[in-house]
């Protein structure tokens, strides 16, 4: 893609990402909706974390395009390091995860993720938004810009502690307030929450080696040169 078109680009994703993420903080109803508790805020769910990541994200993209004339220089080498390690790390298993996991559990039964009553908050076009498009994004990410990926080890280890801290931070507000975030969860025993613990870390590295196959395939000869 040609760097005006690029640059165009991610500035048109960043704002829309900044939009979600004001439509989805600034929700208000008048009244609490089945399902939902106030603890935590909403800063307890995946899919606005995922929002306010992926706006982080193309704001650090969109300045790395400002900055491409110059990218020579050491900063801008950095914020370039930066920007790949966030994509590989964070913006493309997030956002895959929270597709394929939300959908597969809203399909089976809506109860144990999205309660109804969301449905007088949140509108269907930004559950879409949030929920759906996100994934063609993060693909379509792929397709347009090249990312180096770090070492495996590395990654992973980085994505395993991102997936430990929110996952200790949903535990936590088990204990705290006695409401797990998502209701699923109240339905496992300890062996059933055990077993989704290591399901959910499984999918987050096929997601992550999902995400570097798909660059390598894309960019693979590119990356090479640029070596």
């Amino acid at each position: 893609m040609a760097t005006a078109a690029l640059l165009l680009y991610h500035c048109s994703i960043f704002i829309w990402y900044f939009f979600l993420a004001y439509s989805l903080l600034t929700v208000s109803a008048t009244e609490q909706p089945a399902g939902v508790f106030l603890y935590g805020g909403q800063w307890k769910y995946l899919t606005v974390l995922n929002v306010v990541l992926q706006t982080l994200f193309y704001a650090v993209t969109f300045l790395m395009d400002l900055l491409l004339p110059i990218r020579e220089i050491k900063l801008v080498k950095y914020i370039i390091y930066c920007r790949d390690l966030l994509f590989a790390v964070l913006a493309f298993p997030t956002a895959t995860f929270v597709f394929l996991s939300f959908w597969a559990l809203y399909s089976y039964d809506r109860e144990l993720v999205y309660p109804e009553g969301l449905d007088k908050v949140i509108p269907q076009w930004l559950n879409h938004a949030v929920h759906t498009a996100v994934f063609p994004i993060a693909v379509l990410e792929i397709v347009t810009s090249p990312h180096r990926y770090p070492p495996k080890r590395r990654g992973l280890s980085l994505l395993g502690i991102c997936s430990i801290s929110y996952l200790s931070w949903v535990i936590w507000i088990y204990i705290v307030d006695g409401n797990w975030v998502y209701p699923f969860l109240q339905l496992l025993s300890p062996t059933g929450f055990l077993l989704f613990l290591l399901s959910s870390h499984i999918l987050t590295a096929a997601v992550y080696f999902l995400g570097e196959t798909l660059n390598y395939l894309v960019w693979g000869k590119f990356l090479k040169r640029k070596r």
